[in-house]
C-alpha cells in the first residue's frame, strides 16, 4: 500500500523528521497526540469556522468519503467541469496527498483556500501582513503559511499548467457580527462514533454577506518560503534540505519507505508525543522518544532515571547544551545560568541553579525562603479570597456587535479562608447555556462574592488578571450596557487588577490580586515538582510534603471545618497508595473527557488558544454545540464544578502549607 505524505504529516516532519517513522503506529508506539481531531476543533472553534467558510461559497460540492481512492476519483470527475467549487478535494501528485478545505476552479485558474481557526488583525502588522518588524515571516503564523505552501506545491505538481492563487481564510478581528445566534447554528452530531457538524438552520443573507471571515492572499509569503534558504546553524538531521520543496520530497521518500530519519536530540524532544508513560509500557507500547535517545546518545535504560535539562524550569539555552551533548541535569554548570541576584526572592537563574544542585547532590528537601515569604504574608488581610476562572474564546460571536475570538468567561470558583482557620467554599458560577454570552453576569456575580469585605484576593498565574481586563475593554466598547452597570463593574475590575501598557504599570487597584504563582517562583522550590510551577504539579508535591495537610485532609470534609458546594460530607480529599504516597486529588475526580485517553486529554491542554483549562474548555464547547440529554448536560456541568472547586481549594491548601512552615 502506497504511503503518501499528507499536509499533517509534513507539518509533523517540520517539527522533527523522526516523528514520521512513529506516526500512525498507535498499536506499536505510544502517541499522546489528540487522535480525535474533532475534539481539538471543538476546543479551538475550528469546526464552526470551517462550516461557516463553506457557507460563503454556495453551490460547492463536498467530498465526504474517507476512502482516499474514492475521494480522488470523485475530485477528478468534478474538476472536469469548467467551473466548480469543491470542499475537501482530494489531490494526489508524486508521493504527496492532500485534502483541501476549499478548491475553486474557473477554467485554467485555481483558488486554494485553507481555512484556519485563527484570527488576524491587519492593523497589528507594520511591514506587511504576516511579516514582523524586521521583515521576516512571523514565527507564530509560519506553520499555517507553510501548510498553505505545501498544498500549493502539491497542487502545482498535479496541475502544472494552472494558475494558482492561495488564500488563508481567517477570522477577521476587525469585523463585527451584525446578528445574534449565528454560532448556535453550527451543531455537533455523533453518527456511529464519527462526529461531524451540521447547520441547524440556513444562514440569512445578512449573515452570509456581512462576513466575519476573510480570505487573505498569501502567494507573496509562499514565494518567500519557496525562495528562502532554510539551513539552520545546527540542523536537526544531517540530510536536512534547506529548500522547502526539496525538503518535502525528502520527507515523502523516507515516509514512503517507512524508514526513520535519524535526528539529533533537540529542544523538540521535551514535549515529544511519542514518549511512553509507565502505563503505556505496561500495555506493551514502545517509546519513540527513548529509541531516539538510545540511538543518538547511546543511552541505556538506567540513563532515563537521571533528570534531563528539559526539566529545568524556564531554561532557554537548551540548544547550546544539546550541541555539546549535555543532556542530563548533572552535566550543567553554574556558568550556564544568569546568576544575577533576585531583588525580592530568587531570580530565575538562582532558582534554576538551586534545582540543578539539588539533583547533583541527590537532595530531595524542600527549599522555602520563609522569612521573605512571611514578610509578604504578614501584609495580607483576612479573610483571604481564592479565585479561579475557566474561559474560552468564541470563534463565532454569540451576539451582534461582538468580534471573532472575543474572550468568554463562563465559570469561576471562590474559596474563603477565615482568620480562625475556617474554610468556606463561598460561591461558584457556571453559565454554559447554549448561545448565552456570560461575561456580564459573570462579573456581576464575582463582584457580589468579593465586595463584602476588604480581604486579600489570590489568583494562580496571570490569567484572571488578563481576563478581567478583557471584560473591562468589552464594557468600554458595548453601547448596549447601561451606564450605571458599566461604571460599577469597571470600578470593581480596576480595584482588583492591574494593567501594563508599553511595558510600564498603567494602573493598579487597591486590592490588586496576589499571584500565588509568583510567590512559588520567588520563595518556594520543591524537587517533587520536577521544575514545574503548575498548580497541578505543586498540589501533589505539597500534599506529600506537609504533615499538617496530611493530618487535615485525610479526614472527611465534615470533620475538618471545610464547606463544599459539590462534594458530600464524607468525601476524602487526600488518599494514599499502598506505599503511603499521596495520590493526586485531580486524578481522583471523574474525568471530564472519558472518551479520550489521559494522554490525549493532556494534549488538549497544550492547545495554542488555551491557558490552563483545555479539558474544561472542550467540555464547554460540548455543552454549547452538542445536542445532548438533560442528564448528560448535568453530568458535564457537575464535573466542571468539581474541577473548579478543587482548583481554588488547592490554592487554600498551598497557603495553609506556607502558613504551617
Amino acid at each position: 500500500m502506497t504511503r503518501y505524505l499528507s499536509k499533517s504529516r509534513f507539518k509533523l516532519a517540520e517539527e522533527c523528521p523522526a516523528k514520521l517513522f512513529y506516526t500512525g503506529k498507535r498499536r506499536e508506539y505510544a502517541d499522546n497526540s489528540l487522535e480525535d481531531d474533532f475534539l481539538q476543533s471543538l476546543a479551538e472553534g475550528g469546526f464552526q469556522v470551517g462550516e461557516l467558510a463553506k457557507c460563503y461559497y454556495p453551490g460547492g460540492v463536498e467530498i465526504d468519503t474517507l476512502d482516499a481512492v474514492e475521494a480522488i476519483k470523485q475530485t477528478s470527475a468534478l474538476l472536469r467541469r469548467d467551473t466548480v467549487t469543491i470542499f475537501e478535494a482530494a489531490i494526489q501528485a508524486d508521493n504527496f496527498f492532500i485534502r483541501t478545505d476549499i478548491l475553486r476552479k474557473n477554467g485554467n485558474d485555481l483558488e486554494l483556500i485553507e481555512v484556519k481557526a485563527k484570527s488576524f488583525d491587519a492593523e497589528e502588522w507594520d511591514n506587511g501582513l504576516f511579516l514582523n518588524k524586521s521583515g521576516k515571516i512571523d514565527t507564530a503564523m509560519r506553520p499555517y503559511l507553510e501548510d498553505a505552501a505545501f498544498q500549493k506545491y502539491v497542487l502545482s505538481l498535479a496541475f502544472p499548467e494552472a494558475q494558482i492563487q492561495t488564500f488563508l481564510m481567517l477570522a477577521d478581528k476587525t469585523a463585527t457580527a451584525t446578528t445574534s445566534g449565528l454560532n448556535q447554528k453550527f451543531r455537533v452530531i455523533n453518527n456511529n462514533g464519527r462526529k461531524s457538524c451540521y447547520i441547524s438552520s440556513p444562514l440569512t443573507p445578512e449573515e452570509c454577506n456581512n462576513r466575519i471571515l476573510a480570505a487573505v492572499p498569501v502567494d507573496n509569503i509562499i514565494e518567500l518560503i519557496y525562495q528562502e534558504n532554510n539551513m539552520p546553524e545546527n540542523p536537526i538531521c544531517s540530510a536536512w534540505e534547506p529548500d522547502f520543496r526539496e525538503r518535502a520530497h525528502f520527507f515523502a521518500e523516507y515516509y514512503g519507505r517507512d524508514e526513520k530519519i535519524s535526528c539529533r536530540i533537540s529542544n523538540q524532544c521535551k514535549s515529544c508525543q511519542f514518549d511512553a508513560a509507565p502505563e503505556d509500557i505496561a500495555r506493551g507500547l514502545k517509546s519513540g522518544k527513548r529509541e531516539c535517545f538510545k540511538q543518538q546518545l547511546r543511552w541505556q535504560d538506567a540513563d532515563f532515571a537521571d533528570p534531563s535539562i528539559f526539566e529545568v524550569w524556564n531554561f532557554r539555552d537548551k540548544e547550546k547544551l544539546l550541541a555539546d551533548s549535555r543532556v542530563k541535569i548533572k552535566d550543567m554548570l553554574p556558568g550556564d545560568f544568569n546568576l544575577e541576584p533576585g531583588k525580592n526572592g530568587m531570580s530565575r537563574g538562582e532558582r534554576q541553579l538551586l534545582q540543578v544542585n539539588k539533583v547533583k547532590n541527590n537532595d530531595n528537601t524542600l527549599t522555602c525562603l520563609t522569612e521573605q515569604l512571611k514578610a509578604q504574608m504578614d501584609t495580607w488581610v483576612y479573610p483571604l479570597h481564592f479565585i479561579d476562572f475557566e474561559t474560552s474564546m468564541a470563534a463565532i460571536p454569540f451576539t451582534a456587535g461582538r468580534r471573532p475570538y472575543e474572550g468568554v468567561a463562563f465559570q469561576f470558583s471562590h474559596h474563603i479562608l477565615h482568620e480562625d482557620g475556617r474554610i468556606e467554599h463561598a460561591g461558584e458560577f457556571l453559565e454554559a447555556t447554549p448561545g448565552v454570552f456570560p461575561n456580564y453576569l459573570f462579573i456581576d456575580k464575582l463582584m457580589e462574592q468579593l465586595s463584602n469585605d476588604n480581604g486579600s484576593i489570590f489568583r494562580y498565574s496571570n490569567h484572571e488578571n488578563t481576563f478581567l481586563n478583557t471584560i473591562f475593554d468589552q464594557l468600554d466598547a458595548d453601547s448596549t450596557v447601561a451606564t450605571a452597570d458599566r461604571e460599577r463593574w469597571q470600578t470593581f475590575i480596576k480595584s482588583i487588577t492591574h494593567k501594563i501598557a508599553n511595558k510600564k504599570l498603567f494602573r493598579q487597584g487597591d486590592r490588586d490580586m496576589i499571584d500565588q504563582w509568583e510567590m512559588v517562583k520567588l520563595y518556594y522550590y520543591d524537587p517533587l515538582t520536577h521544575g514545574s510551577n503548575s498548580l497541578k504539579a505543586v498540589l501533589p508535591a505539597i500534599l506529600n510534603r506537609s504533615e499538617f495537610l496530611k493530618a487535615t485532609y485525610r479526614q472527611p470534609i465534615s470533620a475538618i471545618n471545610v464547606s463544599s458546594l459539590n462534594f458530600p460530607p464524607d468525601h476524602l480529599w487526600l488518599k494514599t497508595n499502598p506505599d503511603g504516597e499521596v495520590l493526586n486529588p485531580y486524578k481522583q475526580l471523574p474525568r471530564l473527557l472519558p472518551e479520550v485517553s489521559c494522554g490525549e486529554e493532556d494534549a488538549l491542554c497544550q492547545l495554542e488558544e488555551v491557558n490552563n483549562g483545555g479539558a474544561a474548555l472542550t467540555v464547554y464547547g460540548k455543552l454549547q454545540f452538542e445536542d445532548m440529554t438533560a442528564a448528560e448536560r448535568r453530568r458535564l456541568e457537575n464535573a466542571l464544578k468539581r474541577y473548579c472547586e478543587l482548583d481554588t481549594l488547592a490554592m487554600v491548601m498551598l497557603h495553609q502549607a506556607w502558613q504551617n512552615l
